[in-house]
């Protein structure tokens, strides 16, 4: 069985300032949204976050951002928040933009064990600057270093005792690769079960990877909502 919390403040006690931390999501959409507020209560600071983009201003990574928690962002753009976008343009944040199917890469092959891999993503470009690129049956590829995390917070719509998660739709998107390569994974599910009342012909990430869960209801907010007249 795994470490079931009740508190969200308790589950992220063991992030401390300085810690990388992988957080699932795309936009709003399977973000661990407790998670990242009891992280931003608690006021853990010098993040290093690596997570698809910060999602909006006011909400989910968007609130870390103007507690002025974090110190480095990898990710694949910057999106809608325009709080992140004032930090990166006055300098106050460090970010690293990948091609998102280099970033999916780079967490998978993290949590696989891969060191680094080569990719034609980005060669010619100003991301291969200093790099190391090869030539492969007469194209060139750029090498790019696998990543890992000390945390990974992602969000499941369910979960067992045994951390075993199952994904609802596009909410998977990062979740899954990501719980593979945290040292340590908290997962927020919306439900959950006993330990066989999944079909594990359906489960997404094995309990292997997942080292805590915690059980909590989530607003789901709409990143851009657009209506018909």
């Amino acid at each position: 069985m795994k470490k079931i919390y009740t508190d969200f403040s308790e589950a992220v006690d063991g992030i401390k300032d300085g810690m990388t931390l992988m957080v699932g999501g795309f936009g709003l959409c399977g973000i661990p949204e407790n998670l990242i507020k009891a992280l931003a209560e608690k006021g853990t600071k010098d993040l290093t976050v690596i997570s698809n983009n910060c999602g909006v201003d006011e909400w989910g990574l968007g609130l870390l951002l103007k507690n002025k928690q974090i110190k480095k962002v990898i990710a694949s753009y910057v999106g809608e928040n325009k709080e992140f976008e004032r930090q990166l343009l006055a300098g106050e944040i460090e970010v690293e933009l990948t091609p998102q199917g280099t970033l999916a890469e780079k967490i998978r092959a993290g949590g696989a064990g891969i060191p680094a891999f080569y990719t034609p993503a980005g060669v010619g470009t100003p991301i291969a600057e200093g790099r190391e690129v090869r030539e492969f049956n007469g194209k060139e590829y750029l090498l790019e270093p696998s990543l890992r995390a000390d945390f990974s917070l992602v969000r499941a719509y369910q979960g067992d005792k045994m951390g075993n998660l199952v994904f609802r739709k596009t909410a998977r998107n990062f979740n899954s690769m990501m719980a593979t390569a945290g040292n340590t994974t908290i997962a927020e599910v919306e439900n959950l079960v006993e330990v066989g009342d999944l079909d594990p012909n359906f489960i997404h990430s094995p309990g292997i990877y997942v080292q805590s869960l915690i059980q909590g209801e989530q607003e789901k907010r709409i990143e851009r909502r657009t209506v018909r007249t």
